[in-house]
Formats: C-alpha cells, sequence, structure tokens
C-alpha cells in the first residue's frame, strides 16, 4: 500500500520566512569536528556525540546516490566522519535517474552498493517489492525514534516495516528573487498568484525577465504543479490524485493546468522563453537568476530550500542579494510541500545498519546542515547549526509542522510515471511547457500513462 499523509495543511508556519529580516551566510565555526574513538569529542566540540556507532575496522562500504556537485561534497563530508568513528572505508557512488533502473543494474551485476539514498516514496516500496530492501535494525530505529516526528518514519515504512532512513528534507514551496532586480522594477513580495502575475509583470515592464524555469529537468515542473494543485484544489483532492483514487482527468487537474497556463502561456514572464527553459537545467535556472548583477536573465526562480546550495555558487548573498517568499496562495492558502531522500540498506551487513544508525543520528544532520543548502527532519537538531538565518527559519518551520506536511505528489508515484526522465509527468509537463494550450491533451497523456504505472 502507498503510503498516505492523512494531515492538516500548515501554511502559517512560512509567516515568519515572509516576515523576516534577512541575514547573509556565515559560518559557524568549528564545523563539528570528532574524533575517531566512537566516544570521544575532539578539541572544538562542547557536547558528546549523539549516537555510539560500531568498530568497524577494515570493512568496505559503498553508498550510492544522486547527488551531484556540492551536495555531494557536502555529503561526502558526513561520511568522512564516519569514517574516522568507526575505521570503516566508505565510497560514494555516483548514481543517475531512475534510480531504480541504476540499482536494477547494479544488482544484476552482482555489485549492488551497501546504502543508497531514494528521492522518491514510490521508488522505495519498489526495492522493496523486488526484495532488494532490507529492514532497519534496531539501533537505526532507535535513533528515528527519539529525533524524527510519526510522518517521517511512516514516509520509511513499506506495510509497517521501516525500510528508509529520512536524512534529508526538503521545503519545496518557495521563490527565491534577485532583491536588486525587485528593488529596481519597484516589486514587492507578493501573497496570492494573482499578485504574482502583476508582480511578474512589473519587473517585465523594468527590462529584465521576471521568471527563471528550469524546463530540462522535469521535476522542477511537476513541483510547480503540485504546489498550484494543493492550494487550488485543497489536501484531499491532493492525496486522491497521489494515490490515483481520482483521474487525471479530473477537472480539478484543469485547473490547476489552466492557473499554470497563465504563466507557461506567456513567454515573455520566461527566461528564453519555453525553448529557452527547456534548455536549462535547474542549477543553472538558479545561478543565472543571481548573476548579471541587477540586469540577470531572470529575476526570480521557484524551488526548495536547496536553492541555497545552488546560489552559494554565486557572488550573491542570501538576505541581501537572494531573498525568499512562500510560494503565492492560489486558494485560501499557501501550499506546503515537502521532498525528502532516504537512506536504505541493500545489503544486510554490519556496516550498512551502522551507516543507517549514524544518518539518523543528530552528529550527522548536524555536519550536512552546516554547510548549507540542506534541511534536515531531524527535530533534535539545535537550529543554531544552520548557517544563516533564512536557513533557520525554513528548518524551524518544516520541523514545526510536525506531522502536517504534504509529501512530493509526483514521489509518492511509481518512479515509472513520476520520476523517470523523457517519460511520464516529467516529460508530459515538458511538452506541457512547450504547449500550454492543450490542456485537455496534457490531461488525456497523464491519465494514460499514469493508468499504466499505477497497474504494474
Amino acid at each position: 500500500m502507498r503510503t498516505t499523509l492523512r494531515i492538516r495543511r500548515a501554511a502559517l508556519v512560512f509567516t515568519a520566512i515572509g516576515a523576516l529580516a534577512l541575514t547573509g551566510c556565515g559560518d559557524d565555526g568549528d564545523g563539528g569536528k570528532e574524533s575517531n574513538d566512537g566516544g570521544t569529542p575532539s578539541k572544538g566540540t562542547d557536547s558528546a556525540p549523539s549516537v555510539v556507532l560500531p568498530k568497524l575496522d577494515g570493512e568496505k562500504i559503498s553508498v550510492a546516490a544522486v547527488w551531484t556537485g556540492p551536495e555531494q561534497a557536502n555529503f561526502v563530508k558526513v561520511l568522512k566522519e564516519f569514517e574516522k568513528r568507526t575505521g570503516a572505508t566508505v565510497t560514494f557512488v555516483p548514481a543517475q535517474d531512475p534510480i531504480v533502473n541504476f540499482l536494477g543494474t547494479k544488482i544484476a551485476g552482482g555489485q549492488p552498493p551497501d546504502v543508497a539514498m531514494i528521492p522518491q516514496v514510490g521508488a522505495i516500496q519498489q526495492a522493496v517489492e523486488k526484495k532488494w530492501a532490507k529492514p532497519v535494525g534496531n539501533e537505526a530505529k532507535a535513533q528515528l525514534g527519539k529525533n524524527y516526528s510519526q510522518v517521517w518514519q511512516d514516509l520509511g515504512q513499506v506495510d509497517g516495516t521501516q525500510y528508509g532512513v529520512y536524512f534529508k528534507a526538503a521545503n519545496k514551496s518557495l521563490i527565491w528573487y534577485n532583491a536588486k532586480a525587485f528593488e529596481n522594477a519597484g516589486a514587492s513580495e507578493p501573497k496570492t498568484w494573482k499578485d504574482f502575475l502583476a508582480t511578474a509583470e512589473t519587473v517585465s515592464a523594468s527590462g529584465v525577465t521576471p521568471v527563471s524555469v528550469g524546463g530540462a529537468d522535469g521535476w522542477t515542473l511537476t513541483d510547480w504543479f503540485e504546489n498550484i494543485y494543493l492550494s487550488q484544489a485543497g489536501p484531499e483532492k491532493y492525496d486522491q490524485l497521489a494515490q490515483h483514487k481520482i483521474k487525471w482527468t479530473d477537472p480539478s487537474v484543469k485547473d490547476a493546468l489552466t492557473t499554470l497556463a497563465q504563466l507557461f502561456g506567456k513567454p515573455s514572464l520566461i527566461a528564453g522563453g519555453a525553448d529557452g527553459a527547456l534548455q536549462t537545467e535547474f542549477p543553472a535556472s538558479v545561478t543565472q537568476t543571481f548573476t548579471g548583477g541587477d540586469q540577470p536573465k531572470g529575476a526570480m526562480v521557484f524551488e526548495g530550500d536547496f536553492v541555497g546550495i545552488n546560489i552559494a555558487q554565486t557572488k550573491a548573498k542570501i538576505g541581501t542579494d537572494a531573498k525568499v517568499f512562500p510560494f503565492p496562495a492560489v486558494g485560501a492558502e499557501s501550499p506546503v510541500v515537502t521532498g525528502g531522500d532516504a537512506a536504505v540498506a541493500l545489503k544486510d551487513s554490519k556496516g550498512a545498519q551502522a551507516l543507517l544508525t549514524w544518518l539518523a543520528s543528530t552528529d550527522a544532520a548536524k555536519i550536512m546542515a552546516e554547510q548549507g543548502g540542506f534541511i534536515s527532519p531531524n527535530k533534535a537538531l539545535d537550529a543554531a547549526a544552520y548557517p544563516n538565518e533564512v536557513q533557520r527559519t525554513m528548518a524551524k518551520a518544516l520541523v514545526a509542522a510536525g506531522d502536517a506536511v504534504r509529501f512530493d505528489m509526483s514521489d509518492q508515484a511509481p518512479q515509472s510515471f513520476g520520476g523517470t526522465p523523457g517519460k511520464g509527468e516529467w516529460k508530459t509537463l515538458q511538452d506541457f511547457l512547450k504547449n500550454p494550450k492543450d490542456i485537455a491533451g496534457t490531461q488525456a497523456k497523464l491519465e494514460s500513462d499514469a493508468a499504466k504505472a499505477y497497474k504494474s
């Protein structure tokens, strides 16, 4: 059974973000470095380790993930600390989307990684169905019980058995903007979709294209749709569509696509127009928003808290040059959509289970949080670990929401529909970006692909 989240809206948690007097990025200093004895912190830390790990001298462990660039580099720092504490050697294995296909190839070749970081709920369920995934051990479950709200534990379960440890979460209901471009245009942060479109026109009139879209990566387009759909159709319909209990030909989907077409149907509002957006990958959609001074290629870019890691690749400072507001309300409230990456053991080994325990700990979350561009679902993590007030506020909002979260809809779907480049929802919404007038055709194609995927 697909995980169902029966939880209320939590748009109010973003109020603090909109009202925040944002500050620039900073470093907390010592980086939380600890010794390799599994018990005594090294000089420069004040607190004892939050987790006890076994000695694994000589053991080799591999971890597969689709992360690249700075995100991969930051995660490797977490793995390096695990090596210091246990004596194991950990290798990062670069994976490709769809990760289930990648893992299938590795398993067929007799070389599965010990642990995989899986970014879709549906993909975790597929790994269980294929008998690849191993249940989480008692030590990791103890960390989950201590550090995680129930919803994040439930998301890693299949038929009541724990298989996933969610290490990374995402607040996927944010729009980041170039503060100078807004200032020059006389634009202000919009609260509603109507105001958002008006703000885009205001920015456009100033000579700057208002919206940067990373359409080469189909997942960004599913996020656009999901935020509009959740705000406009409401949480009950969202859950029904996520489980395919209503069809993609439902009038509520037509309404959401019609709303999205108000933006996608005006190429002048999108950096490079539809063709340019379809050639723009997500990282470039961010960096082109925060380079070029007050004449960027786009003034706004929609995506989650992890945008911060890409802003860090520019000279822009979060809180001064780069600011953020909640996704505008299409219906009564702004949407709250989250995503995440879970660690799943593919080998029933002491090393794999120890790594799951480590990733469920506050110590591991702290190392990653200090790097920026990351939010942990670990409720025990001190928000002071985050490098700037923007990150701290978004993290607090996610944790404060507790079980009041809606998980990314495409990540709940079978991967063939919701998580495969060039296929399913990703491809159909790319086609929709190119031709936003064909709403009926888009709905029919989405329903055709969804019906096949949910039956398989």
